[in-house]
């Protein structure tokens, strides 16, 4: 019996390592698996992407917290209106991606990278289709759980990797993703398992991250930028449009649109405002530099009287770093969070 209850503890240990908020891990933990990512990150390229799955759940262990203390539900940009509240556009940004694919009840959409289940919610709420939401990063998963309680009914969420879906061919009427398929280390691979589960006629719409035609990969500022994205934002690679719309046709995908999003926001709010520190609202300051400096001075002052754990400061500061990369690449024009695309699936629908 004591081998048995060994084992079963082990494995219990192993799960905890790979599904805790960091809120949740023990002190003497944290600044190990800040370590283990940051390590990874450092890595080759070929090693990010050959061990992508561990590189995500260390970095969305760390920084879940974070980010929903900064971004609420919904860990997305999205192209502001003049007026428009940063909330307000995320929110018709996920309801573009409804009125897309035409959801409506009795209809079953898969939710690629669900994160914690802001947009499956919204769009459950708004639509009322059925969801299945799938992430590889069990806090995540649970986090969705709670926050879709109201539509329980309609949600559904799998603790699972997205490159290798656990559902039968053809279980879906549609398929979103929500700026969650940057983290895949074969996109041709990803879109394949969503291609295999949609059935014939199927829509998959989604925004994905990419360098635009203005990067210049000779260009070391341009490098530099992509790479503290790439490091604050967990993502094994950043490629370019083009590769987007490769990947979706070579997975078997007729692309029926495709476009950068990004300058349809007003010149006044532009997607990347939210972190400049320009809207003047309470729930905006964490997103703020200066927001960003005093949860920063906070932590290291709460790592020294050690009411915080060792490492918390170092997430802060790697999701700083990545955030003033990400503005610097709105500003500069080399970086967008939001190309769109609408794919379907070959062959005739069933309905």
């Amino acid at each position: 019996m004591q081998p048995r209850q060994s084992e079963a503890a082990a494995r219990r240990t192993a799960q905890r390592s790979r599904s805790l908020s960091l809120a949740d891990l023990a002190p003497d933990e944290v600044k190990s698996v800040v370590e283990r990512y940051t390590g990874l990150h450092d890595a080759g390229s070929e090693q990010k992407k050959e061990h992508y799955e561990s590189l995500v759940n260390h970095y969305y262990d760390l920084v879940t917290d974070f980010y929903e203390f900064g971004w609420g539900r919904s860990f997305h940009f999205a192209p502001r209106r003049r007026g428009e509240s940063f909330k307000a556009s995320q929110l018709r940004h996920q309801h573009f991606l409804a009125d897309r694919l035409s959801m409506k009840p009795g209809m079953h959409i898969l939710d690629v990278g669900c994160g914690v289940g802001g947009p499956t919610g919204n769009l459950a709420r708004r639509t009322g289709a059925s969801f299945t939401g799938i992430n590889n990063n069990a806090y995540q998963v649970e986090r969705a759980k709670l926050h879709t309680r109201d539509v329980r009914s309609l949600c559904r969420f799998i603790h699972g990797d997205y490159m290798r879906i656990p559902e039968d061919d053809g279980r879906f009427d549609g398929a979103i993703d929500v700026e969650a398929t940057p983290h895949a280390p074969d996109k041709t691979a990803a879109f394949s398992e969503v291609l295999r589960v949609l059935r014939p006629g199927a829509c998959f719409a989604g925004y994905d991250w990419c360098m635009t035609d203005d990067f210049d990969p000779s260009n070391a500022e341009h490098r530099r930028i992509r790479q503290d994205i790439m490091t604050g934002s967990g993502l094994p690679d950043i490629g370019g449009a083009e590769e987007i719309c490769t990947a979706l046709r070579d997975a078997g995908f007729e692309l029926l649109e495709a476009r950068d999003l990004a300058p349809e926001s007003d010149p006044q709010t532009p997607w990347y405002r939210a972190l400049q520190g320009r809207d003047l609202t309470l729930a905006s300051i964490p997103r703020t530099p200066i927001g960003r400096a005093l949860t920063n001075l906070v932590l290291r002052v709460g790592e020294r009287l050690r009411l915080a754990p060792a490492g918390c400061t170092a997430v802060s500061t790697f999701l700083n770093r990545g955030a003033d990369a990400l503005v610097e690449g709105g500003e500069s024009g080399v970086f967008t969070p939001m190309y769109f695309f609408l794919a379907r699936k070959p062959g005739a629908s069933e309905d």
